[in-house]
């Protein structure tokens, strides 16, 4: 989603805030534009598209430029208004000396435009953000101050925001202020950042204030203070970020995408490290903070997800009901926030989000908190808005992923409800222990085995050019690896384009095989275990309609070769974690399709890394 990023201090603002856009691009954007305190005058420049746009607008006038030291920056993410050079960010009031940046969806805009053009203020885009412009401006005519001018503003302003302001008239000083979306402050010698997520300002500062919802920083080159509306002052808590600049790096790699994938052995590693010792030790999660008496009381467990991991959460399901006899619901949380939901005290609530600040997510968890249910946030970013908003926190340890489609965090979540089952069957001893340690034993040696199927990428990098110029594909599984075939289809269609789609393989009967012929490639996931013989039998359904036939599978069947046009093999495992195994060949698959098909892997058309407006 949107990025922001602001600077105030003595370095060049210009490379600055195109170095933070620039870290952000990951987030998903479609244009992008700075504004600069230059000899007492703000100017701003923008332009649609790619990031190298606005650096190409900029070079005639970088000289000039180059002496700023504060300004604001932002690369957007339509929501109103199409993606144009006059939709872009930053904004201005009809004065043109305020200028905003933002992050989020205004609601009452409509309501709040028809009374400013009453007003007289002249508006130029069609966005929801430039309201706030006009509505600073028209403050600060009155209070002669810009954060009494922001303060008073905000308060009529319904919805979401993570704001940046300047004031031409306020000279070395840049406002910031957010509710129900990320911003933080950078603290440096001498010099303060503004920014939508760390990477960001990571190269800078290590040293952060997190923002709370309706608070206002004022940043100076030397000072930096913090009150909330109500003019409450509030002492800066400074925090050390938690994330090193190395990880923006693709260390040689050609997509991110590709040396995310190729991270996942050591994200397991990392996870288990303090964790799981042995397939002899119990399953430790500080973070968690469930008991047997809670457990005693409680009736389900309630998770909330959106996308990728949603399809995590879904094999949580499978997992937790199979060692734990807990009744679990999944459901998507755009969905679970506009319905009557019976949650309550006796209801543990698991929200899972790769950045801890998916809109949707964020708003079912603290509708469920208000009920009084215990709030579980399985996340990426243990800095973040979900993860303070917890009871329990499982932080899945992944590091910053940069490529708009999750790999190793899909990998990481799914790894953290494994360790939660598991953690739970402890306490309430409801599976066998030779089950547990089996499983711990599978857990501890999937990093080999997931190495063993990149050490042989090549094959499926070649089944990938055979497939790439299809326009359609179907996925098929069963059991706890249906959610296996949605993240698979998922993969594939964001980032090639194709429209893939995945199904529960006994449902092909139930209208799907309509669509199958040779124009029309299947990919089964046939793991070995208890639905392998009937998973087998659909295969052969869809082989019988001319369908194009790859399997992705562990056994050595050699009735396969027959049904199989193609066959992508991986290493043995015990069916229950089977999904981590099956799902790296699915990304590495989607991966070489997209590169075959010359696509933007890392940040795929209309998409956004962080989710943050509903």
């Amino acid at each position: 989603m949107c990025g922001i990023v602001g600077y105030i201090g003595k370095g060049c603002a210009l490379d600055i805030l195109l170095n933070g856009l620039s870290k952000q691009e990951y987030r998903g954007y479609d244009s992008a534009g700075v504004a600069l305190m230059v000899n007492d005058k703000i100017e701003v420049f923008k332009e649609e598209g790619k990031l190298i746009n606005l650096r190409n607008k900029i070079k005639p006038h970088a000289s000039k430029l180059l002496s700023s030291h504060s300004g604001i920056g932002h690369i957007r993410w339509a929501t109103h208004g199409a993606p144009t050079t006059l939709n872009a960010h930053p904004h201005q009031s009809t004065c043109g000396k305020v200028v905003v940046v933002h992050n989020g969806i205004i609601e009452n805009f409509k309501e709040l435009k028809e009374e400013l053009e009453k007003c007289g203020c002249k508006f130029k885009s069609q966005t929801d953000t430039e309201v706030v412009a006009h509505l600073v401006a028209q403050e600060f005519a009155k209070v002669k101050n810009l954060t009494e001018a922001v303060c008073l503003a905000t308060k009529r302003l319904e919805g979401s925001y993570a704001l940046c302001i300047m004031h031409q008239d306020v000279k070395d000083t840049v406002v910031a202020t957010k509710r129900n979306a990320p911003l933080l402050v950078g603290v440096g010698d001498g010099e303060y950042f503004v920014a939508s997520d760390v990477p960001a300002i990571i190269e800078y500062t290590k040293k952060a204030v997190y923002l709370e919802d309706n608070q206002v920083a004022t940043i100076h080159s030397d000072f930096l203070g913090i009150m909330d509306v109500e003019h409450n002052i509030i002492t800066p808590h400074i925090e050390v970020l938690p994330w090193e600049s190395v990880s923006l790096s693709k260390m040689g790699y050609k997509h991110f995408m590709l040396k995310e994938i190729h991270e996942q052995p050591d994200i397991i590693r990392n996870i288990l490290a303090d964790k799981l010792h042995s397939s002899d030790s119990d399953v430790t999660l500080d973070g968690v903070n469930i008991d047997k008496v809670m457990l005693k009381h409680l009736n389900r467990i309630q998770v909330v997800a959106c996308g990728t991991s949603l399809h995590a959460a879904i094999i949580g399901k499978y997992i937790i009901e199979t060692l734990c006899d807990i009744a679990v619901d999944i459901e998507p949380s755009s969905e679970y926030i506009y319905r009557k939901t019976l949650t309550d005290k006796n209801t543990l609530v698991i929200g899972v989000s790769q950045s801890g600040e998916t809109a949707d997510t964020l708003t079912a968890v603290r509708q469920s908190k208000k009920r009084g249910s215990h709030i579980l946030i399985i996340t990426n970013r243990p800095d973040s808005t979900m993860a303070r908003e917890a009871d329990s926190l499982i932080p899945v340890n992944a590091g910053i992923e940069v490529s708009v489609a999750a790999t190793k965090s899909y990998i990481a979540q799914v790894m953290s409800f494994y360790l939660l089952a598991i953690h739970i069957a402890q306490l309430k001893g409801t599976v066998d222990e030779s089950l547990t340690a089996a499983l711990k034993h599978e857990l501890i040696m999937l990093p080999m085995k997931i190495e063993s199927i990149l050490s042989h990428k090549e094959q499926i990098a070649e089944i990938a050019k055979i497939y790439s110029g299809f326009k359609n594909f179907v996925f098929i599984a069963r059991g706890i690896n249906y959610a296996t075939a949605l993240e698979g289809a998922l993969k594939l269609k964001e980032i090639s384009y194709i429209n893939a789609t995945g199904y529960p393989a006994g449902e092909l009967k139930h209208g799907p095989i309509a669509m199958l012929d040779e124009t029309m490639p299947v990919l089964s996931i046939l793991m070995t275990g208890s639905v392998y013989d009937k998973i087998l039998s659909n295969s052969e359904e869809a082989k019988a309609r001319n369908a194009r036939m790859i399997a992705l599978t562990d056994s050595e069947d050699e009735k396969l070769d027959e049904l199989f046009e193609h066959i992508m093999r991986v290493p043995q495992v015990h069916e229950l974690v089977s999904p981590i195994i099956a799902i790296v060949p699915l990304q590495l698959l989607a991966y070489y399709i997209a590169e075959y098909l010359g696509k933007d892997v890392d940040q795929p058309r209309n998409l956004a890394k962080s989710v943050t407006v509903e």
